[in-house]
């Protein structure tokens, strides 16, 4: 079973009247633009944060806007302004060095939250990782991105808004299967893009693990939907 029909047997029954307004930070990446696609297809507003204009033909490819916005550089509040909730999906990538770490995992995050609380809107979603923790190492590689992300975690659990923070396993671009598992602290394991982005898609349309913070990985026995009333 391909992705959108996958996430339309999930989702079914679970819509709402009213569309939600969603604004999703680094739109560009593999798993936002699965996202944007997903809410513009179910009758959402769906935009999405771009640094390039040379991106803004693969936005409205799956049904969203393109909104030209530099995480780093940018005042974010025309960006976010109306949302009904914002995801940060941005990251400074593998390659990046670590001072680009700070400034987009950890820095954007805070920034893009901030942005959001001056707005009014009272929904933050973060996708984060496995293992972050704003106490380790800054090693300049691995350590330092999961020091940015966990200091970000922080920041945002501190806020007082209505939060979640995703922790995916390690990607995949493999299909999505439609079943997962969520928990506090997981072992390692895969999860795939699809269905991360489906995951996301739960959380913010159906009002999910409101204030939770958890692990997610690929799984056998559980829908999403599913492994996110277990938390």
């Amino acid at each position: 079973m391909r992705f959108p029909e996958v996430h339309e047997q999930l989702i079914a029954g679970e819509r709402r009247e009213a569309g939600v307004d969603v604004v999703v930070a680094g739109g560009h990446g593999q798993i936002a633009r699965r996202l944007l696609g997903l809410l513009a297809r179910d009758g959402h507003r769906a935009r999405g944060l771009i640094r390039s204009a040379d991106q803004v033909a693969d936005l409205e490819a799956v049904g969203a806007e393109a909104v030209l916005a530099d995480l780093e550089h940018d005042d974010l509040a025309a960006a976010v302004a109306g949302a009904d909730a914002v995801v940060f999906a941005a990251g400074a990538g593998p390659g990046s060095g670590p001072e680009r770490k700070r400034t987009v995992d950890r820095d954007g995050a805070v920034k893009l939250l901030d942005a959001a609380r001056k707005a009014g809107i009272m929904r933050y979603v973060l996708i984060s990782s496995m293992g972050a923790d704003a106490n380790a190492e800054d090693d300049g590689g691995f350590g330092a991105y999961l020091r940015a992300k966990g200091e970000a975690e922080d920041a945002v659990r501190a806020a007082g808004i209505a939060h979640t923070i995703v922790r995916p396993g390690h990607l995949t671009d493999a299909p999505g299967t439609g079943y997962a598992t969520a928990g506090a602290s997981l072992p390692e394991g895969d999860i795939s893009r699809d269905d991360v982005a489906t995951t996301l898609y739960l959380v913010i349309e159906g009002q999910r693990a409101v204030g939770e913070t958890f692990d997610l990985i690929g799984g056998d026995d559980l829908t999403i939907g599913e492994a996110l009333d277990t938390l």
